[in-house]
């Protein structure tokens, strides 16, 4: 039989879509993809995979179980202590409660200092509160034990007598609280207590009736006094020396002794007995090279006596110059004037002082007053307070800006002992 031409259109037509109206399309199986797949290496445990599904009939999905998947994951990430160890925890949680209990111990420590620094103005009269440092840690099991190991006082500026203290310190040790706890202690014993006193330079400086006086050190027991006093109208300079001494055991005073005024380049004046007004080297000399005054003072017979002028000398030197020069040139004649005390001849011969260049009023002033007039200028004193009447003062010594004396004491109530 004989083959058919080839026809390039039936190939064509083989390669074309069926027509739906002859024929119908095969079903071809389609897989829905489920809107909350997830992949494959994040599947939950009891989801089953793809392949596995396929032979599952449909179900609708399942949001409320993706929305707690997505809960439980928000939970997770969280969590920043999730990987910190239990021990750790621990450890910072006793580290908090240890930093609030050291906290409320010092909020305690601090409030007692403050009711101690009340009741120690208040018992010892002072213008302002005391300084006190509770030592010890930690403070509340010491009260609950009734004892303190030590506590700290500093007072400044406590009133004794003309002048004040510049500063008490006292350390005090194994104090015993009296009363019950926790707020009805009214008092304490101190075991023992040492500290020290100190009075400054500056202080008596300002506060002594001298003001224009200044004090400073002579040696460890004296102290030295160096200024100004007026008295009479006229400025004197005045020195004085001041020795220390314990007055029984609570109490300081001063001596003061060597005492001088000056009258500036003509003499000076020593109170007390034995001591007078003497001039000076200088005023002597010119004395001796004046003739006038020279023969003012041996005119004089009990200063002539004084000085060692015979009578005879002294009317042989009042009628020749020549012989007044040569008793009153002698170097010993200088020496003998500084020495004689002119108070008797300023009261018996006032107008021998006016020509010497001395005012007899200034005199008559200095020589009207006692002793105790000058030195209480330039003494002082103090006493601890009678509150204080079981410490004792001892080891008094000078130092280069004031007084320094120590205090001790034992077994001393404080507040009530009961």
């Amino acid at each position: 039989m004989p083959s058919r031409p080839h026809n390039p259109y039936e190939e064509l037509a083989e390669l074309a879509d069926p027509d739906p109206r002859t024929e119908p399309l095969p079903l071809i199986p389609v897989r829905l993809a489920h809107p909350e797949a997830e992949p494959e290496g994040e599947r939950e445990p009891g989801i089953p995979s793809d392949t596995e599904a396929d032979d599952d009939p449909w179900s609708p999905p399942d949001h409320r179980r993706a929305k707690r998947r997505r809960g439980r994951s928000r939970r997770r990430r969280r969590s920043p202590f999730a990987a910190v160890p239990r021990a750790l925890k621990l450890l910072i949680a006793v580290l908090l409660c240890g930093g609030i209990l050291v906290l409320a111990d010092r909020c305690a420590q601090m409030y007692a200092e403050k009711k101690a620094q009340q009741k120690l103005q208040q018992e010892l009269h002072l213008a302002a509160a005391p300084q006190v440092d509770i030592h010890g840690f930690p403070f509340l099991t010491q009260v609950l034990d009734k004892r303190l190991q030590r506590v700290d006082v500093t007072v400044p500026h406590v009133a004794a007598e003309r002048v004040s203290l510049a500063e008490v310190r006292a350390s005090a040790r194994d104090i015993r609280l009296t009363g019950s706890l926790p707020n009805a202690i009214r008092g304490a014993v101190v075991g023992n207590l040492d500290g020290e006193v100190r009075l400054s330079f500056d202080d008596m400086t300002r506060e002594l009736a001298a003001s224009q006086v200044r004090f400073s050190r002579r040696d460890d027991h004296a102290v030295d006094a160096a200024g100004k006093l007026t008295i009479a109208g006229q400025e004197l300079r005045v020195r004085a020396q001041a020795r220390l001494q314990l007055s029984g055991r609570q109490s300081l005073s001063t001596n003061v002794d060597d005492m001088s005024l000056d009258l500036p380049g003509i003499a000076t004046y020593r109170p007390g007995k034995g001591k007078g007004l003497t001039l000076h080297h200088e005023t002597a000399e010119r004395i001796s090279r004046d003739a006038a005054r020279a023969k003012a003072l041996l005119s004089v017979p009990a200063l002539a006596e004084r000085l060692g002028v015979s009578r005879a000398d002294v009317a042989t030197a009042l009628r020749s110059e020549e012989e007044l020069h040569r008793l009153t040139g002698a170097p010993r004649f200088v020496e003998a004037l500084t020495r004689v005390n002119l108070v008797d001849a300023a009261v018996d011969h006032p107008w021998l002082l006016k020509k010497l260049g001395i005012d007899p009023h200034l005199i008559t002033a200095l020589t009207s007053m006692r002793l105790p007039e000058f030195t209480d200028r330039l003494a002082y004193s103090f006493s601890l307070p009678k509150e204080a009447r079981n410490l004792r003062l001892q080891d008094v010594r000078v130092e280069k800006d004031g007084i320094r004396a120590t205090l001790e004491g034992v077994e001393l109530p404080v507040g009530e002992k009961k």
